[in-house]
């Protein structure tokens, strides 16, 4: 029973994060914010920032949108940095120059330097930030403007959809567990502050974005920072961006193990701010972010001691059946679409990029520039 009972712990901290944190954030006390109803294009200005590095299949697509946005908000100012682009991204970008303000890289440096370098050629007080590859709804850029005047918040996170669910086993997994941890982010917010935003869709103000190394996660640092500053952070379910999901396994492993490695990184550099936090924000961020680097390591040793166990019980051949029998479902589903085989493979996945991105950190790895996966 010890091999069980050490299993069973392991199998409630992966598990915890995802379902069990979400029920302890129902059960605390609601901090409401207050927004005034409307904010004026005359009165704020506002940016809207995002790089690009090979995006001339998505370009298109966004410009079209930013001629949108800036019916809904004509004084909005939109500038884009490229990272020193192979393909027609620039050529692209030029030929919206009446909408589009353009920063050419020369030399590859990184989304970061590119956001930084944004950010000071602006003036604006809100500061939004976004990707190339995202659509944002236009009517949402009032709406997330008007947070700011609730003089308490200093980030306002959007809300991401992915538009293409069922392409493939991958992204109908990311696209469930997106709409979880949207879920999450509200939760958080109704109790005070989220912790932090992803780069699809967020807004912060300028007199909180901080300074960032370039080889870090600027999403992380910058929507997370105002924390540190006495501001709330937080979750605009009214606010919509639009996503296409990675459609393949292999390409999104490779997304997560980036993300995860830059994630961690940012999180050791942050540790001393970190600990300034509140005790709630500290038990949020553990809860949200710290415990799930680790899903790998509680994974792996969920399995282990559950095959341990049968083995300690003389059950060996048993044993060797669990082990064979779980190799075999994870190469189905990998190899074929079954639909619960398929979605727990997933998820086993996502988990272990997670832990190998964790692991480059902890390594010493880092990834300042960055590669458009394939969503095709």
């Amino acid at each position: 029973m010890y091999f069980f009972s050490l299993s069973l712990i392991c199998f409630v901290a992966l598990v915890y994060p995802y379902l069990l944190y979400p029920v302890v954030l129902l059960s605390l006390g609601k901090r409401p914010f207050h927004p005034r109803n409307a904010a004026s294009p005359s009165d704020t200005r506002v940016a809207f920032l995002f790089c690009a590095y090979n995006e001339e299949l998505a370009l298109p697509a966004k410009i079209d949108n930013i001629r949108a946005i800036r019916k809904a908000w004509p004084t909005i100012e939109v500038r884009a940095y490229t990272d020193c682009c192979t393909d027609a991204s620039v050529a692209i970008l030029k030929q919206a120059a009446d909408v589009v303000m353009l920063h050419e890289g020369t030399v590859r440096t990184g989304k970061v330097e590119g956001m930084r370098r944004l950010v000071e050629a602006t003036g604006a007080e809100i500061l939004i930030f976004t990707d190339a590859n995202v659509m944002v709804e236009p009517a949402s850029i009032p709406r997330l403007v008007a947070y700011f005047t609730d003089t308490e918040i200093g980030t306002v996170a959007g809300t991401l959809h992915y538009t293409n669910p069922d392409e493939s086993p991958s992204a109908r997994t990311n696209s469930a567990y997106w709409r979880l941890e949207e879920a999450i982010k509200r939760l958080e917010s109704e109790t005070g502050s989220t912790m932090g935003a992803d780069g699809s869709l967020f807004a912060t103000r300028r007199s909180l974005y901080p300074v960032v190394p370039a080889h870090l996660i600027d999403d992380m640092i910058a929507s997370i920072s105002p924390l540190f500053r006495g501001s709330r952070v937080v979750s605009a379910p009214d606010v919509h961006a639009f996503e296409t999901a990675v459609v393949r396994s292999s390409e999104e492993f490779r997304r997560k193990r980036r993300i995860a490695c830059g994630a961690f990184n940012t999180h050791r550099y942050l540790w001393p701010q970190l600990r300034t936090m509140s005790p709630m924000n500290k038990f949020k961020y553990f809860s949200h972010k710290y415990l799930r680097w680790f899903s790998a390591v509680f994974l792996v040793l969920c399995a282990v001691f559950a095959v341990a166990g049968i083995v300690a019980l003389g059950h060996v051949k048993a044993a060797a059946l669990v082990v064979a029998a779980g190799l075999a479902l994870f190469m189905i589903g990998r190899q074929f679409e079954v639909p619960v085989v398929s979605a727990v493979t997933e998820i086993a996945m996502s988990i272990i990029a997670t832990g190998v991105g964790v692991m480059e950190a902890i390594a010493g790895r880092s990834y300042q520039t960055w590669v458009p996966p394939a969503r095709g």
